[in-house]
C-alpha cells in the first residue's frame, strides 16, 4: 500500500528483514518493534477500506467534495448599481405586543420612567393549504 508516495508495505518489508539480521538488539527491543509493525499494518489496511470491500456504510466513504462552481471575479456580496431592497416596518401590524421590563431585575436605589418603546417589526408567512374538490353530477336518462 501506498501512501502519500510512501511504500508502506515495502518498509515494512525492510524493517522485518533488518530486524532478523541484527544480533544484537535484545528480545523486548525486538518484539516490542514488531507489535508496532503489527499496528502500522492494521492501520494502513483499515485506510484502504470503504463501503465497496467491506460492510463499512457509503457514509463513511471519504470522498473529496466535488466543486463545480466557477470562482467569480466580483467581489462578494452586492454589486456596484444594484439597487436593494428592505422591508419597510408597516403603519398598522396585525398583532402588537409588549414587553415589559421586570422592574424588580433593575438595581436597587434607582427610579425609572418610561420614555417610550424600542419597535422592531417581525414578518411571519403563513402558507395554509386548501384543497377543494369539485364534484360535477352525473344524470342517467330513465329510457335507456
Amino acid at each position: 500500500m501506498k501512501l502519500d508516495g510512501i511504500d508502506i508495505d515495502g518498509a515494512i518489508k525492510n524493517i522485518e528483514s533488518a530486524l532478523k539480521q541484527e544480533e544484537n538488539l535484545s528480545p523486548a527491543l525486538k518484539s516490542m518493534i514488531n507489535i508496532l509493525i503489527m499496528v502500522v499494518k492494521l492501520l494502513t489496511n483499515r485506510m484502504g477500506l470503504n463501503s465497496k470491500n467491506s460492510s463499512k456504510p457509503p457514509s463513511t466513504d471519504h470522498k473529496p467534495p466535488k466543486n463545480t462552481r466557477k470562482k467569480s471575479t466580483k467581489k462578494t456580496g452586492g454589486q456596484n448599481g444594484h439597487v436593494g431592497t428592505t422591508l419597510r416596518p408597516v403603519d398598522e401590524p396585525d398583532e402588537i405586543e409588549i414587553i415589559k421590563i421586570d422592574r424588580r431585575s433593575l438595581p436597587k436605589g434607582h427610579r425609572y420612567q418610561e420614555v417610550g418603546f424600542e419597535k422592531r417589526q417581525v414578518f411571519d408567512m403563513d402558507i395554509s393549504r386548501i384543497v377543494t374538490e369539485y364534484q360535477a353530477q352525473v344524470l342517467e336518462d330513465d329510457n335507456s
